[in-house]
């Protein structure tokens, strides 16, 4: 995965509040977490692509999204490699490698190494950060 590098879309934090709901913003603009098994995403079943709430972007497809049982929508593969950009996170006392949009910059979760074949990722994503356009 790529390191994160300059956003694409840059826009001001008013901009930002102004476009998005108040959890969407915590979640994308602040990192903070939505709560387990409260997302509207986390138990999905609905085929599709998920895209970044904050710019639109292609990040997932539902054919890589799996029940991992942590009640957050999980991936084992982003829809592309150069979709995501991760960085290192040393917050609450862990490491951890936070998982952002490659355009924006937005906060979705993070990736860790616990995931199924074939990647053994696990893609561990808020629902507020995504926005689900499903296939017809």
């Amino acid at each position: 995965m790529n390191k994160v590098s300059e956003p694409r879309v840059v826009k001001s934090e008013a901009e930002w509040k102004a476009q998005l709901s108040t959890e969407e913003y915590e979640v994308t603009r602040c990192s903070a977490t939505e709560r387990a098994f409260t997302g509207l995403y986390w138990d999905t079943k609905t085929p599709g692509i998920y895209n970044c709430k904050c710019c639109k972007t292609p990040l997932f497809d539902s054919n890589t999204k799996y029940d991992s049982g942590t009640g957050w929508p999980s991936f084992w593969q982003p829809i592309t490699k150069d979709a995501v950009r991760t960085k290192e996170d040393m917050s609450y006392g862990m490491r951890r490698l936070e998982v952002v949009c490659a355009n924006c910059d937005a906060h979705l979760g993070h990736v860790f190494p616990d995931g199924p074949n074939p990647t053994g990722l696990r893609f561990c994503m808020n629902s507020a950060s995504l926005d689900l356009n499903a296939r017809e």
